[in-house]
């Protein structure tokens, strides 16, 4: 009965999310304060009664009520508690309600902070909320019903799939869903300005900080997928690019293009299309990569089953662009540039670049992610794109942004003298090219020498614009270095916190390039207390044993490393899971050793006579560990962008209270 009662609750949702549309756009249009009322009122209802579905499906997930198909199909008993929980969004029609759910929870969070802000634009913002939340509740209701019974009660589930028993498939989803689907604020706020006709800077500094939160999660949940890759596939990468990766890589692509280009726009009142563009195709790109990954047009580890969704995705995304470009087209006159870019050697030709290099990025991932879909249509066969040709294509223009994070902070607004660039530029070309004349001397290898090169000159340039800020700093304050340069970054924290995110990007970069061009893997069968030495390590078979847990029968491998000199670095424990369910699809558990320099993967693939002998593929992959720490430097970096100004506050007072004086007058 609870379940019946849970797809009448989505039916409900739906209706009023059709009402909150029809009265935030009639509302907006004429001015009517109870209409636009009703479209905030809608937001929140169709919040709860949506965070009420949700429970509904959990409550039957966490006790086992196998008459609902989603429960069966996802569950069992033995499935610890944890997993069940996380069920939820392991399946396709969970995950459209957990999708759902967390668009609501933005919506209610827009709507509460700007209840008495912006008034002319909100109820366009939430109607186009809405519109993106019914469009999902459509889906719940009419193809994908989550509360969908079988009219019995069988003993038990069929499980989840073993890939996604892994605790970062519990947090990795999360963070991904809420970068994902966060990116429907912004686009909703520069819709909001195209129907209202405000179309001053007013949005775009309001979408600033509500285009940074769901970046930073969207980031993070890229990288915690790929180290779920790393952990959990066993094939000693983490990246693949996998259609349902570049699915989530490409409206991160966009995004960044424009959290760069909109600071064009505040500081000079250009690229007012582009901007909207930018924002418009993130938007496009979100529910394109959610219908890739729930159509089953594209094959995929990560993908949902084959379904009758897609056809509704591609309606809803061919309505929202038509949409778009027409209100864009009308409001054309409206977003004239103020200005010019006046020079090349100017920081906004430097983001310009950027611009291009991060709108190309998108364009070729996306051309490789369905160019086989494309040539099944066009020949009947369908063409792989593989990992090859996206490093090929891809790799030149990731080392010319990586060159630009390091050019652009250093030249000034509208015109950079030779002089100043000479003085900008001395230290970190020099600190590069001596770098480059020694590590080739070590290491003569082209491509990675000038990738570690240009790494180093981004670092160089981030090392001098803050040690510059900090000695400005103390010679006006007479500060320590240290609290000078909290300080610093604390009340410029959009332009430090920038320089901190770029930190993390060369972190990333540097991982890339070691574990691109210096991997060294092996694969071999080892009998007890045998060895074998692979770049300078040694390692040593020592035994296998199995426990059998809730659900599977784990068996762990024991393999002491020994390092260069014959010094014992510890033991991994590489495994292999044998699910009760599905013994067909064991998954593998990676033995681990992270270290700065290298990580000592290693991978057990078999074993022989009761465990007296096994199979392992071993890899040394040097660097990669910095791709993970640069992961934690970005959020760092991002939350500094994020956090308040105490500058802009102080001189906000002032002017709050003198007005608040002439009023008292």
């Amino acid at each position: 009965m609870i379940f019946d009662v849970g797809y009448l609750i989505l039916v409900t949702a739906l209706l009023l999310a059709v009402f909150g549309v029809i009265a935030g756009f009639w509302g907006g249009r004429q001015r009517h304060p109870s209409l636009v009322d009703s479209s905030f009122h809608a937001v929140y209802a169709v919040a709860a009664l949506v965070l009420l579905a949700a429970s509904i499906l959990w409550y039957g997930l966490l006790t086992d009520k196998f008459q609902v198909n989603y429960v069966w199909n996802h569950s069992e008993k033995a499935l610890p508690t944890f997993y069940k929980f996380s069920a939820l969004w392991g399946g396709q029609a969970g995950s459209l309600l957990f999708w759902t759910l967390i668009l609501s929870v933005y919506s209610v969070i827009v709507a509460t902070m700007f209840r008495r802000k912006q008034l002319g634009q909100m109820p366009f913002v939430n109607a186009v909320l809405l519109i993106t939340s019914g469009f999902f509740l459509t889906l719940l209701v009419f193809a994908e019903n989550p509360f969908k019974q079988s009219g019995f009660l069988p003993p038990d589930g069929q499980g989840l799939n073993p890939l996604l028993q892994n605790y970062w498939m519990v947090i990795h989803p999360v963070m991904l869903y809420t970068g994902y689907v966060g990116l429907a604020v912004p686009f909703a706020f520069a819709m909001g300005a195209l129907f209202s006709k405000n179309l001053g800077n007013q949005w775009v500094r309001t979408v600033r900080r509500w285009t940074l939160i769901p970046w930073v999660f969207l980031g993070a949940g890229i990288l915690m997928g790929s180290q779920w890759a790393y952990m959990e596939l066993g094939w000693g990468g983490y990246w693949a690019w996998d259609p349902v990766e570049n699915a989530s890589f490409l409206p991160w692509l966009t995004a960044t293009a424009f959290l760069h280009s909109i600071i064009i726009q505040e500081r000079r009142g250009i690229l007012k299309v582009w901007n909207v563009a930018l924002i418009a195709c993130t938007y496009f790109l979100v529910i394109l990569g959610t219908f890739t990954t729930r159509s089953g047009i594209i094959e995929s580890v990560h993908s949902f089953a084959r379904s009758s969704v897609g056809i509704y995705f591609l309606v809803f995304l061919s309505i929202s662009i038509i949409t778009f470009l027409w209100l864009l087209f009308d409001r054309l006159p409206l977003l004239r540039s103020e200005n010019e870019i006046d020079s090349v050697s100017s920081r906004e030709s430097a983001f310009l670049v950027n611009n291009w290099l991060f709108t190309g990025l998108a364009f070729s991932t996306l051309w490789g992610t369905f160019f086989p879909m494309f040539s099944e249509i066009l020949t009947g066969r369908r063409i792989s794109v593989n990992a090859p040709w996206f490093n090929k294509v891809n790799g030149p223009l990731f080392l010319l942004l990586l060159l630009m994070m390091g050019v652009g902070p250093l030249l000034g607004w509208r015109r950079t003298s030779a002089e100043v660039m000479r003085k900008q530029f001395t230290w970190p070309v020099l600190g590069a090219v001596l770098f480059a004349g020694i590590f080739a001397y070590f290491s003569p290898r082209l491509y990675p020498t000038i990738g570690l090169s240009v790494c180093v000159l981004v670092i160089g340039t981030i090392i001098q614009e803050f040690v510059r800020g900090v000695i400005a700093r103390r010679a006006v304050t007479n500060e320590n270095p240290v609290a000078a340069l909290f300080s610093l970054t604390r009340r410029n924290g959009q332009r430090y916190g920038g320089y901190i995110v770029h930190l993390a990007i060369v972190m990333i970069g540097v991982a890339v390039i070691g574990n691109t061009f210096y991997q060294s893997t092996t694969n071999v069968n080892l009998r007890k207390d045998q060895s074998v030495s692979l770049a300078g390590y040694t390692l040593t078979f020592t035994g296998l044993e199995s426990e059998h847990t809730s659900n599977r029968t784990e068996f762990s491998a024991h393999v002491a490393v020994f390092g260069p000199k014959g010094q014992s670095l510890g033991t991994v424990s590489p495994g292999r899971n044998i699910y009760d369910k599905t013994p067909d699809q064991p998954t593998s558990e990676v033995g681990l050793r992270m270290s700065p320099g290298d990580d000592i993967y290693v991978v057990l693939n078999g074993w022989q006579d009761d465990g007296s002998s096994a199979t392992f593929t071993i890899f040394i992959n040097p660097l990669t560990v910095w791709m993970w720490i640069g992961g934690i430097v970005l959020v760092l970096g991002t939350l500094i962008c994020i956090w308040p100004n105490p500058a802009r506050k102080e001189e906000r007072m002032p002017a709050q209270a003198g007005a608040l004086a002439d009023t008292a007058a």
